[in-house]
């Protein structure tokens, strides 16, 4: 398998540091894993944006539920690009860093690799993308983040 050292994610890596350690060197996190089907795609083949836009959000959530312990919001898009076209039967896989943790919201950065052509599989990023989300209570008004792990 081929796959650029510069962009690709690195093989081997420690597991991410356990949340509430109160430590904030972040890593890159594998947080989600999926194929898409004909059914996201356009009718040449190619996956909707809006589709990868929606995994991405969910990628990104992952270690910011973690982190404020609790219901959050996307409130930024802070920056997306789309790099190369997604195709049915590309594994695409998203990896998730924690860039910034602030008294009530966190930003991240996603990357997002396809894995394609099985019979000389390569890999390329196709996506990335930093947004912001917010922690909030009941009622939908923000709230503190774990001050442990607040900067």
């Amino acid at each position: 398998m081929t796959s650029p050292a510069s962009s690709s994610p690195s093989a081997g890596s420690p597991d991410p540091l356990p949340v509430g350690s109160g430590n904030l060197d972040w890593q890159r996190e594998l947080v989600l894993r999926v194929m898409p089907m004909p059914a996201d795609s356009n009718a040449n083949g190619d996956i909707f944006g809006g589709w990868i836009m929606a995994q991405v959000d969910i990628a990104g959530a992952v270690p910011v539920m973690r982190i404020a312990r609790g219901r959050i919001a996307t409130v930024a898009v802070n920056e997306f690009i789309f790099k190369q076209p997604v195709s049915v039967g590309d594994l695409l896989s998203f990896y998730a860093t924690v860039t910034r943790v602030g008294k009530t919201s966190v930003t991240v950065h996603v990357e997002v690799f396809a894995e394609r052509n099985p019979a000389d599989p390569q890999i390329v990023k196709v996506t990335e993308a930093n947004l912001t989300y917010v922690a909030i209570d009941r009622d939908g008004r923000p709230r503190q983040i774990p001050t442990a792990l607040s900067v």
